[in-house]
């Protein structure tokens, strides 16, 4: 396994087309957890899980995953979405957590990886987060981190058949002291 960045207990790698497998257990478990939260369908088929990774082709996106070192299992996923270079050098983050591996601070030490990662290897300067205003766990994650509220935006995205709400959080390489 070849890890992009490594933690004490978790490290990051790219998304394969091999995680459908462990990827569709674990939305499936996490349906419930998820489908309040997250935009689109769950990735529980082949022909899903294929769109999805269709995104990573350009240049514009790349999927990562959130493995425990010691065993390799996926504890979370992570998206960074919306890749602008040039004089912004930026992106959104999506993210999602499982329901067997929440409360672990995995989603902590593995989204603070991702961070380094972005700003050092992607060379970014910005990363975003929206989040719901009522999702308390992820905004307790993103403060963690290190984001900072910089905003409220009314009816954001189309999410379990609604437009909803959500908050833009942000960190600079500034910020993380890189």
């Amino acid at each position: 396994m070849i890890y992009l960045a490594e933690g004490p207990r978790v490290a990051i790698r790219y998304i394969s087309m091999q995680d459908f497998e462990e990827l569709a257990a674990l939305h499936e478990e996490s349906a419930q957890l998820l489908a309040r939260w997250m935009p689109g369908a769950p990735l529980v088929t082949y022909a899903e899980f294929e769109r999805y990774m269709s995104r990573f082709d350009g240049p514009l996106n790349e999927g990562f995953l959130i493995c425990l070192r010691d065993t390799g299992a996926i504890a979370g996923r992570v998206n960074v979405n919306n890749i602008i270079r040039g004089t912004h050098q930026s992106a959104m983050i999506g993210y999602s957590a499982y329901a067997s591996t929440t409360g672990h601070g995995y989603m902590t030490e593995g989204l603070r990886l991702l961070v380094g990662y972005a700003f050092g290897e992607m060379k970014l300067h910005r990363l975003e987060a929206n989040i719901q205003p009522d999702n308390a766990p992820s905004l307790s994650l993103i403060k963690r981190v290190g984001f900072q509220r910089e905003g409220y935006s009314p009816n954001f995205q189309f999410i379990d058949g609604a437009w909803r709400d959500h908050e833009r959080w942000a960190v600079t390489v500034e910020m993380t002291g890189a």
